[in-house]
This record gives structure tokens, sequence and C-alpha cells, in this order.
């Protein structure tokens, strides 16, 4: 499983992601530098949902035009928590996003597999984000899911051995965290969860 920590410009943090072979969750709403590390590129949704503020389309383009090429992945427009309004972005940007070579769709509260199973297939899979029960008691079967469509599996949030533990077992292709970008002691912690599911590459 790879394993993504928050973007950050702490050079001591910067070494353990590397010294670790982790790699960096880029949001649209951040600091758009990896720092020469391989990254993934997030949409932002969720720094706008802690700051009580919409979608930033304009932002979300700009980080695409600057690192969605390069991306491992990029996680397609949704709103955190919320089902319905984001099937309908998903509707409106995948389209746009089809030249990328890795999308995700986000997989939000009051979502069922088949909302998002005709749309998956080894360039399209799924980032299971939402609310800790809601990941927490969903990641199997989105497992299942991608599995059976070829598709990539991410899951969001996952600060502790024991939310790895839960990845590695729903058969998640990685999982992104903050943990390390707060506090750099819980580096090794993390690596060694991480490891004992046979780091991939």
């Amino acid at each position: 499983m790879i394993y993504y920590v928050s973007a950050t410009g702490t050079m001591r943090n910067l070494a353990l992601i590397r010294e670790y072979g982790f790699r960096i969750m880029v949001s649209a709403r951040g600091n758009l530098r990896p720092c020469g590390i391989p990254y993934a590129l997030d949409n932002g949704a969720w720094t706008a949902f802690q700051k009580g503020e919409p979608f930033g389309d304009a932002a979300f383009q700009r980080a695409l035009d600057v690192l969605g090429a390069g991306a491992d992945f990029v996680v397609c427009p949704d709103v955190v928590g919320n089902a319905a309004e984001t099937l309908a972005m998903i509707d409106g940007w995948l389209p746009r996003l089809a030249t990328l070579p890795r999308v995700l769709l986000a997989a939000q509260d009051g979502m069922d597999v088949r909302d998002l199973a005709p749309h998956l297939s080894p360039r399209v899979g799924v980032f299971v984000g939402g609310s800790t029960e809601y990941k927490e008691g969903s990641v199997r079967k989105w497992g299942v899911t991608c599995r059976a469509a070829g598709a990539w599996l991410h899951v969001g949030r996952v600060n502790t051995a024991r939310r790895i533990s839960i990845c590695l077992e729903a058969g998640a292709d990685s999982a992104d965290g903050s943990s390390l970008t707060r506090y750099a002691l819980t580096g090794p912690l993390l690596n060694s969860a991480v490891k004992q599911g046979g780091f991939q590459w």
C-alpha cells in the first residue's frame, strides 16, 4: 500500500517522507510544490469544508494546470459528506478529466457502491472519504467493488496503525493522512504499520 502525507514545507518532515518512501498529497487549496517527491492531487474540497467555504473551481483548475499531468492520481471534485451533490459534481467534472492517467471519485456518506460502479475502470477508481463511521463501515465493500473493476482504491484521513490495518484488510492501494505532517514522532509508527502489509510500488 502506498502512503501519502499531507504536503509540508518542514525540512525534517520532508526528510522523513523521503526516508520512509512515502509520497505527498497536494491539496488544490494549498501549496502546489511537492518538493520533488512523487505526489497525488486532491481537489481541495476538504479544506473548503473545514473553512465553511464552497468548492473552489478556479483553484482546482489552476492546480490541474500546474500538477495534474504528473500526479499519481487526481481526486474528482466532491462535496464532503454529501452523496447527491458529489454525484452531480462527478457528472460534470469526470468528462473534463478524461485526459488524466488516473482519476478517483470520492465516496461520501449515503453513497452506495452501485452509485460509482458504472464509472470504475483501471483509470477511474475510488477515494473513500466521508465521516469516520462511513469510511470504516464501507471500505471493505469498496475494496471488493474496485477489485472487480480493476480500479484503484484510496482511503483518506488514515492517521493511525489501526486504520492502516483496516485499509490493508480491505485491499486498498493507497491511503493518506496528516499525522506525520503535524507530529513527526508518529513517523516510525506509521512506517511500521504500512510495511507490515508489504509496501508495494
